[in-house]
């Protein structure tokens, strides 16, 4: 690459993350079409139903402490595509239904910066019902300046000390994309680590993505005795970084800690935080760490500094929740900045259940290992993988071609339990901007079942879904659903819509023959 220019800017306040903020503006929910951005990772089933335990545990240890009849607020930061909200929202309310106890009321708020996202969200078919029921709203929300939730549904705002439960707030893949400084400790000293960015030729006319796929960086340290001062907010963890580490490059969140502040203050009570992220919380992972290197999927991402928010939190007293053990792709903590924090038991044996036992992270290393040998798999296996994954509509589409070469040898259970994981994957799907017709792999699985009525719903959903865009092979398996089930008019309308498309369709033309025959023999 030919530089054309070459600038210097401390990393918190360099072009890149206005350019991140421009990129989510400009591109909305269309920012994760064909995981652009990654999305499944922190968005499946698995991962929201262990949010979801956490946050039932935590309103059943309210539900016997004071100001219980008062809502609880779920904040979701940068809740992009919606997937995750959607189906921790989905779980919750399962769980609550199904333990018919007495919890606080809560309410789930969507945020973002982009407020194209938002408005999708308000109108997403998927979310209508939660609306409705009014545990749902939405807000934009600009994490490194806002400082109060203006609510869209209910029209009204949340600010300092209007809560009087204690908030929860959910980030996921939040902390790695919002800016963060950039210290290096060297012979004791705290130095600022400076970026050069050397500019591409014509890169005005670049589109966000572009720009950060040609940028150059460069870093140079700069003797910055700020952060030592008494003064500093956080001095305590940038003095056990002197006092531990040598010639490592720290990512700062400060941007972080301050949004965590202020929705603090937004209650009487504190706050709960679920986040996952690319996160080290371990110290040691800091040490010797190079200057960092941006990570890009159309936007981009850096890694969060979980030990530096954690140990803010703790020297308030907080209580923070990591895995004992190494994360491979992705951290899950909880941050329990709570008086008493102790005193939430059910909250703190959910995570235990659900993410130290075997969490989000094993999942997916799990998931990666059956996506390289998912042909080798046996039904019981991918029904088995598929059910600890919260019948996920990403698997099965994955798996539609090797259920359908087992189903010849497949019993009869095996098929009833296929049948209830479809319709469990049907009631909690949620429609990306990208869509993907589930419906038809749906009834063709069920097709090839012999289960003609349940085929038939799914069909015709997705004729329904893309009128102009259905294939010949649709309507030849709903004619003979139809005729299956004795609906002999509706079979005889879907082989002529089969022939209008493709007239000289043989099994077409061989059904037809082989009803006038019939009809002759009567």
């Amino acid at each position: 690459m030919t530089g054309t220019n070459k600038q210097r800017y401390r990393f918190s306040e360099a072009p890149i993350w206005n350019v991140q903020r421009q990129y989510y503006e400009e591109e909305g929910t269309k920012a994760w079409n064909n995981d652009q951005v990654p999305q499944y990772i922190t968005s499946n089933p698995m991962i929201a139903n262990a949010y979801a335990e956490m946050i039932f545990g935590f309103l059943q240890d309210r539900a016997n402490k004071e100001y219980s009849l008062d809502p609880v607020l779920i904040v979701e930061l940068g809740a992009g595509a919606g997937r995750l909200a959607y189906h921790v929202l989905h779980e919750l309310c399962q769980l609550r239904d199904y333990a018919g106890i007495s919890l606080p009321r809560f309410r789930y708020i969507m945020t973002d910066l982009a407020m194209n996202n938002v408005m999708a969200w308000k109108e997403h078919p998927a979310l209508q019902s939660f609306i409705t029921e009014g545990v749902l709203d939405f807000a934009r929300f600009d994490a490194v300046h806002d400082k109060v939730l203006n609510l869209i549904v209910s029209g009204t705002t949340v600010s300092e000390g209007d809560l009087k439960q204690p908030l929860i707030i959910v980030a996921n893949y939040f902390f790695d994309s919002i800016p963060q400084e950039l210290i290096y400790v060297g012979d004791g000293q705290i130095y600022e680590t400076d970026v050069y960015i050397e500019y591409p030729e014509h890169s005005d006319s670049l589109k966000p993505s572009e720009w950060l796929d040609q940028i150059t960086l460069h870093y140079e340290h700069r003797r910055a005795p700020e952060y030592e001062q008494e003064t500093y907010p956080y001095r305590n963890v940038i003095s056990l970084y002197q006092e531990q580490l040598e010639d490592s490059h720290i990512l700062f969140p400060a941007a972080g800690i301050t949004c965590l502040e202020h929705l603090n203050l937004l209650s009487q009570a504190g706050f709960l935080l679920i986040t996952a992220d690319k996160g080290d919380h371990l110290l040691d992972n800091w040490k010797f760490a190079e200057p960092p290197v941006l990570v890009l999927h159309g936007s981009f991402s850096l890694t969060a500094n979980y030990h530096a928010i954690q140990h803010v939190f703790e020297q308030r007293g907080a209580a923070a929740l990591f895995p004992p053990h190494h994360y491979k792709n992705i951290n899950v903590g909880c941050i329990l900045n709570l008086e008493k924090p102790m005193e939430y038991p059910n909250m703190r044996l959910a995570y235990r259940r659900c993410v130290e036992r075997f969490g989000p992270d094993e999942f997916f290393a799990m998931k990666g290992w059956v996506d390289r040998n998912l042909d080798s798999m046996e039904l019981e296996q991918i029904l088995s993988f598929w059910r600890l994954g919260g019948y996920d509509a990403e698997f099965f589409i994955q798996s539609t071609k090797q259920i359908s070469r087992l189903l010849p040898e497949a019993n009869d259970e095996e098929k009833q339990d296929i049948l209830r994981g479809i319709q469990l994957m049907w009631s909690s799907y949620y429609v990306m901007e990208q869509r993907y017709d589930l419906a038809l792999d749906a009834g063709l699985v069920l097709f090839e079942m012999d289960m003609y009525e349940h085929s038939k719903r799914y069909l015709e959903i997705s004729v329904h879904q893309e009128p102009n865009e259905v294939i010949s092979t649709v309507y030849y398996c709903l004619a003979i659903c139809c005729f299956e089930l004795d609906l002999v008019e509706d079979a005889w309308r879907y082989i002529r819509k089969l022939l209008d498309l493709e007239p000289d369709h043989e099994e077409a033309l061989a059904l037809i023959s082989h009803f006038d025959e019939q009809f002759e023999l009567r």
